[in-house]
Formats: structure tokens, sequence, C-alpha cells
């Protein structure tokens, strides 16, 4: 019997070795359920959650007023993702509110209220009702009372109103997938995929102050998944430009992040344009602009 063991492990080495890549991301992702809380900092240094405000429940995530684990700020504040919606497709941008612990609930009470006037202006917009609750987080799964009329609209509007619910909510840990009461079946991020532009810009968000050299990630389904970046000043004058290659691309969708120099400029009004080079012609197309206020250059 001991001599069939080396064979079978050299069969198990083979069968490994085929196994097929894994390629591409739907951007960021849910880390897994968060570790319970205790009262003080982990030896992490990780802050202790922000106590509720009074009157708030103290009620667990799976009953009651949900709540979801997110970072707080050293000043109190939370940093939530919204995605809002432009041209039929899925659009990100970003919230710096006061922590609280039913992060859900402001998630989608942002998302209601809609896009600033700055983001308004790049055509930014939302589908998503005042009203949108949600009632229970259980095993991953953030369950909606969605008000009355949430599917109004036709299909495609529903399906869009639907995918920026789950991509808001799905950034949080406790939450992988979100189901429609009464009797829809739980939907993830992966369900909408086909609903995000060839470029996604996560950073800078609109209105950003940035400084020289500007990071700037995202996701991208891109020719030969080259991404292409460049700076505007208040003119319209390009002052700085780098490019990048997705981790996938040509019909998956990868991760990107650059950091672009732009030579000194008096601080003002800029832009940031995340683009792809045309394999046909050499035009800027599938172009993203980003609003900023830009710092001197250095």
């Amino acid at each position: 019997m001991r001599r069939l063991i080396p064979p079978l492990a050299a069969l198990l080495l083979i069968t490994v070795g085929c196994a097929p890549p894994r390629t591409g991301t739907l951007g960021p992702a849910p880390a897994g359920p968060s570790p319970t809380s205790s009262a003080a900092a982990g030896p992490t240094g990780t802050p202790a959650p922000t106590p509720p405000a009074p009157g708030t429940p103290t009620t667990p995530a799976t009953t009651g007023t949900p709540t979801t684990a997110a970072p707080t700020g050293p000043d109190g504040t939370l940093t939530v993702q919204l995605w809002f919606v432009r041209s039929g497709k899925l659009v990100p941008t970003r919230r710096t509110l006061p922590a609280t612990v039913a992060t859900s609930r402001l998630a989608l009470t942002e998302l209601a209220a809609g896009p600033s006037p700055a983001e308004s202006a790049t055509g930014l917009t939302t589908l998503v009702p005042a009203g949108t609750q949600v009632t229970r987080i259980a095993g991953g799964v953030a369950t909606l009372a969605p008000p009355a009329g949430f599917d109004a609209g036709g299909a495609t509007t529903a399906r869009l109103r639907r995918a920026q619910v789950v991509w808001t909510l799905t950034q949080f840990p406790t939450v992988r997938r979100v189901a429609f009461a009464p009797t829809d079946t739980a939907t993830g991020r992966d369900d909408y995929a086909d609903l995000l532009p060839p470029i996604v810009v996560t950073a800078p968000a609109v209105g950003d102050r940035v400084t020289s050299p500007v990071t700037v990630t995202g996701t991208a389904d891109v020719y030969e998944a080259t991404v292409s970046v460049r700076v505007l000043d208040a003119a319209g004058q390009e002052i700085g430009t780098a490019f990048t290659t997705a981790s996938c691309g040509s019909g998956c969708r990868g991760a990107y992040r650059l950091s672009v120099r732009y030579r000194p400029a008096a601080p003002g009004a800029g832009t940031i344009e995340v683009y792809e080079v045309s394999a046909r012609d050499g035009s800027r197309i599938n172009v993203v602009r980003i609003p900023v206020e830009l710092a001197a250059g250095r």
C-alpha cells in the first residue's frame, strides 16, 4: 500500500496545476464577517466602535436596527461609497459623515438623497427612493423592505435601482448579498457586473483636493488592459499624464492603480481624465472626467 502513495501524490499535483486561473475583479468586495468588537481598541490599534447616539437601539445586526461593521476615522467620521447612475451605468462616489452604528441606514439615506450639485453637474443621478430600509442582516445577507413603487419605471430602471442598493451595501464586511422582500432571491455584485462602464474610477472623487502626484484607482475592462490618465488645469491644458495596466483586460475586469505627477500649476479647479486609447484610431474613448481641486504641483 505504501508504494501507491508517490504516484497518487503526483496525480494530485498534476490536477492542481491544471486548475483554471482566476481572472478579473469586480472592485472592492466584502472581506468577510468582522470579528466581535470589544469596548477598547484591539492589538492592531483599531478604534473602538462609536457609541450609539442617545435613543438609538442597540439590538444585534440580526434583528431590529441592522448594523454593519465599517472603519471609523480618528475624528469620529465614516467614509462610505455610494453608487449612483450615469447614462445607464453604475458610478461610485464617496461621502464622509459622522459615524453611526447603523451604517446601512446611513448609506441608504445618502443614496436616496442623491448626488451633490457638483456630482449632478457630471451627470450623476439616483433612482433609489426615500424609505428604502434594511430590516435584517444575517449570514451575510441584508434583507430590504422597499417602499411601494420601488420597482416602477420598467425592468431596466428597476434593475439599475436594485444594483445601486446592492453595490452600496456590499461595501460593508457583514453584507455579501441583498434580498428584496418579500420573496426575492438574494443577489450580489456579480449579478449586476454588466452595469459597470468600461472604466470605473474609485478615487479621486468629484470635488476632492489633490496634490502631485495624484493617485488614481479603479477597475477597467479595456483593450489590452491599458488605462491612461491625464491631469488638466482650469484652462483644459494637459499638465500631467501616465498610463498603467489593469490586473485583467480585453474581456475581463481588472483593478488598476497609478500615480500621476503634474507640473507646477496655480491652485484651483482641474480635471482628472481616465480613458482608453482606441485600438482603431488612437483616439481617447470611454473617458471618465473627475472635476477636482488641484494643489500647487511640485
